[in-house]
Protein backbone atom coordinates (compact mmCIF):
# COMPACT_ATOMS: atom_id res chain seq x y z
CA UNK A 1 0.00 0.00 0.00
CA UNK A 2 1.68 3.25 -1.08
CA UNK A 3 1.13 6.17 1.69
CA UNK A 4 -0.71 9.32 0.72
CA UNK A 5 1.96 11.68 1.22
CA UNK A 6 4.18 9.38 -1.69
CA UNK A 7 1.49 9.31 -4.67
CA UNK A 8 2.63 11.85 -7.24
CA UNK A 9 -0.41 13.89 -7.85
CA UNK A 10 -0.02 14.32 -3.49
CA UNK A 11 3.31 16.16 -4.12
CA UNK A 12 1.90 18.43 -6.41
CA UNK A 13 -0.83 18.89 -4.07
CA UNK A 14 1.62 19.49 -1.04
CA UNK A 15 2.90 22.31 -3.27
CA UNK A 16 -0.26 24.12 -3.59
CA UNK A 17 -1.22 23.73 -0.26
CA UNK A 18 2.34 25.70 0.84
CA UNK A 19 1.19 28.24 -1.55
CA UNK A 20 -2.18 28.58 -0.20
CA UNK A 21 -0.98 29.36 2.93
CA UNK A 22 1.64 31.76 1.76
CA UNK A 23 -1.78 33.21 -0.04
CA UNK A 24 -3.44 32.99 3.23
CA UNK A 25 -0.88 34.74 5.07
CA UNK A 26 -1.34 38.14 2.35
CA UNK A 27 -4.59 37.83 3.06
CA UNK A 28 -4.56 38.21 6.73
CA UNK A 29 -1.73 40.64 6.22
CA UNK A 30 -3.69 43.06 3.75
CA UNK A 31 -5.49 44.82 5.98
CA UNK A 32 -2.87 45.90 7.51
CA UNK A 33 -0.62 46.50 4.24
CA UNK A 34 -3.70 48.91 3.52
CA UNK A 35 -3.88 50.68 6.34
CA UNK A 36 -0.36 51.99 5.83
CA UNK A 37 -0.40 52.06 1.93
CA UNK A 38 -3.62 52.93 0.14
CA UNK A 39 -6.21 53.12 2.55
CA UNK A 40 -8.57 51.24 0.56
CA UNK A 41 -10.65 49.52 3.27
CA UNK A 42 -10.55 53.32 5.25
CA UNK A 43 -12.09 54.81 2.01
CA UNK A 44 -14.40 52.01 1.19
CA UNK A 45 -16.44 52.55 4.53
CA UNK A 46 -16.29 56.53 4.40
CA UNK A 47 -17.84 56.06 1.13
CA UNK A 48 -20.55 54.13 2.35
CA UNK A 49 -20.79 56.03 5.41
CA UNK A 50 -20.19 59.45 4.67
CA UNK A 51 -21.50 61.14 8.08
CA UNK A 52 -19.37 59.10 9.94
CA UNK A 53 -16.25 60.97 11.61
CA UNK A 54 -12.60 59.46 11.99
CA UNK A 55 -12.63 58.05 14.87
CA UNK A 56 -15.75 55.76 13.93
CA UNK A 57 -14.08 54.79 10.22
CA UNK A 58 -11.14 54.33 12.57
CA UNK A 59 -13.20 51.59 14.41
CA UNK A 60 -14.54 49.73 11.50
CA UNK A 61 -11.23 49.60 10.10
CA UNK A 62 -9.90 48.00 13.05
CA UNK A 63 -12.71 45.64 13.35
CA UNK A 64 -12.26 44.10 10.00
CA UNK A 65 -8.28 44.30 10.63
CA UNK A 66 -8.86 41.92 13.59
CA UNK A 67 -11.42 39.91 11.84
CA UNK A 68 -9.88 39.37 8.75
CA UNK A 69 -6.44 38.61 11.02
CA UNK A 70 -7.80 36.08 12.96
CA UNK A 71 -9.77 34.32 9.39
CA UNK A 72 -6.16 34.21 8.16
CA UNK A 73 -4.60 32.50 11.74
CA UNK A 74 -7.10 30.65 11.81
CA UNK A 75 -6.68 29.57 7.83
CA UNK A 76 -2.79 29.11 8.05
CA UNK A 77 -3.63 26.16 10.71
CA UNK A 78 -6.37 24.46 8.81
CA UNK A 79 -3.41 24.76 6.01
CA UNK A 80 -0.62 23.37 8.22
CA UNK A 81 -2.92 20.66 9.68
CA UNK A 82 -4.18 19.58 6.15
CA UNK A 83 -0.30 19.71 4.62
CA UNK A 84 0.59 17.37 7.81
CA UNK A 85 -2.05 14.99 7.38
CA UNK A 86 -1.28 14.68 3.87
CA UNK A 87 2.58 14.29 4.66
CA UNK A 88 2.54 11.46 7.13
CA UNK A 89 -0.48 9.84 4.70
CA UNK A 90 -3.35 9.93 7.01
CA UNK A 91 -5.73 7.96 4.56
CA UNK A 92 -8.63 10.80 6.08
CA UNK A 93 -6.58 13.20 5.11
CA UNK A 94 -8.66 14.12 1.37
CA UNK A 95 -11.32 14.56 3.57
CA UNK A 96 -9.84 16.87 5.83
CA UNK A 97 -9.00 18.94 2.82
CA UNK A 98 -12.11 19.00 1.24
CA UNK A 99 -13.67 20.29 4.36
CA UNK A 100 -11.22 23.11 4.77
CA UNK A 101 -11.52 23.78 1.35
CA UNK A 102 -15.69 24.05 1.80
CA UNK A 103 -15.27 25.95 5.11
CA UNK A 104 -12.22 28.37 4.12
CA UNK A 105 -14.25 28.89 0.34
CA UNK A 106 -17.89 29.55 2.20
CA UNK A 107 -16.08 32.05 4.67
CA UNK A 108 -14.45 34.02 2.42
CA UNK A 109 -17.22 34.25 0.05
CA UNK A 110 -19.16 35.21 2.72
CA UNK A 111 -16.98 38.00 3.94
CA UNK A 112 -16.59 39.32 0.26
CA UNK A 113 -20.02 39.57 -0.78
CA UNK A 114 -21.89 40.32 2.79
CA UNK A 115 -23.82 43.57 2.35
CA UNK A 116 -23.67 46.20 5.44
CA UNK A 117 -26.83 48.57 6.38
CA UNK A 118 -25.38 51.00 4.04
CA UNK A 119 -26.19 48.36 1.08
CA UNK A 120 -23.09 48.22 -0.47
CA UNK A 121 -20.92 45.04 0.76
CA UNK A 122 -18.82 46.05 4.02
CA UNK A 123 -15.44 44.53 2.72
CA UNK A 124 -13.64 46.68 0.40
CA UNK A 125 -13.91 44.48 -2.71
CA UNK A 126 -10.27 44.38 -3.49
CA UNK A 127 -9.53 42.86 0.15
CA UNK A 128 -12.64 40.45 -0.50
CA UNK A 129 -10.84 39.42 -3.83
CA UNK A 130 -7.93 38.98 -1.79
CA UNK A 131 -9.40 36.47 0.86
CA UNK A 132 -10.84 34.12 -2.17
CA UNK A 133 -7.17 33.79 -3.52
CA UNK A 134 -6.40 31.24 -1.05
CA UNK A 135 -9.93 29.11 -1.88
CA UNK A 136 -8.33 28.70 -5.37
CA UNK A 137 -5.29 27.04 -4.12
CA UNK A 138 -7.33 25.29 -2.05
CA UNK A 139 -9.30 23.80 -4.87
CA UNK A 140 -6.81 22.73 -6.58
CA UNK A 141 -5.33 21.05 -3.88
CA UNK A 142 -8.70 18.99 -3.10
CA UNK A 143 -8.61 18.41 -6.99
CA UNK A 144 -5.18 16.70 -6.85
CA UNK A 145 -5.87 15.34 -3.80
CA UNK A 146 -8.77 13.12 -5.34
CA UNK A 147 -7.24 12.94 -8.75
CA UNK A 148 -6.21 8.83 -9.26
CA UNK A 149 -2.37 8.65 -9.60
CA UNK A 150 -1.90 7.60 -13.35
Amino acid sequence: MTKLASKPGNRAALVTMYVGAGLTVLAAASPFIDRATTTVLADHIRAGYPTYGPGEIDTAVNLYTVVLSTMGVLGLLGWLGTVWAVRVGRGWARLLATGMFAIGAGVAIVAATTKDTSGDVGLAPQLGLLQILPCLAGLAAVVLLWRKAE
